[in-house]
């Protein structure tokens, strides 16, 4: 039966080397189950990409194009996820706050590709504290049920006014991708 609550507008952000498994979570929790309204970037053919190596442009074209009207930010995480320049962009896009307008409320995802552990994209990781203690953001293993994706989803939501004051978002943008702590190459 399809969910009809909120629908919340979710930006998803990840590494292009997971797209399989994020259109299969997009596929699932957005399309059949109904839970939210996807906003994701380069997931499809029909999305442009945005190339160029100017932080302030792409900033600005990833708030206008995509996090503009969304309110929550997941972050699936694959193996290589913490390593990928543009997930920081979009980590910092979302968490970027102002007078008139609130932060994204932002999450990760494990993926099950990742099998018990991932690591961390580092601006994710300065938002969150394991157990979620006196922390911004969560970080979650891929969920099983509609119910625990919505309750994830509600969460990251509130946090946007209750935790705000939390957000840790003064780290430099990541000027190129990192080498991966994983598989030693740099992406």
């Amino acid at each position: 039966m399809p969910y009809n609550g909120t629908r919340r507008k979710v930006f998803i952000s990840f590494h292009q080397q997971d797209q399989t498994e994020v259109e299969n979570f997009v596929d699932l929790w957005a399309e059949r189950e109904g839970l939210f309204i996807p906003r994701v970037l380069g997931a499809s053919d029909n999305d442009d990409f945005i190339d160029s190596d100017n932080p302030d442009y792409v900033m600005s074209q990833i708030r206008n194009r995509y996090l503009g009207d969304s309110t929550v930010t997941i972050v699936l995480v694959g193996s290589c996820t913490h390593s990928r320049r543009y997930v920081d962009w979009e980590l910092k896009a979302s968490l970027r706050q102002g007078e008139t307008y609130n932060p994204n409320g932002v999450m990760g995802i494990r993926l099950p590709s990742c099998g018990k552990s991932a690591l961390l994209p580092p601006r994710l990781e300065e938002n969150w504290t394991s157990g979620h203690r006196d922390c911004y953001a969560r970080y979650w293993v891929a969920p099983r049920t509609a119910d625990d994706l919505i309750g994830y989803i509600e969460d990251a939501y509130n946090a946007r006014t209750e935790r705000a004051h939390l957000i840790q978002n003064g780290s430099l943008m990541m000027r190129y991708n990192r080498r991966c702590q994983v598989c030693g190459v740099t992406h």
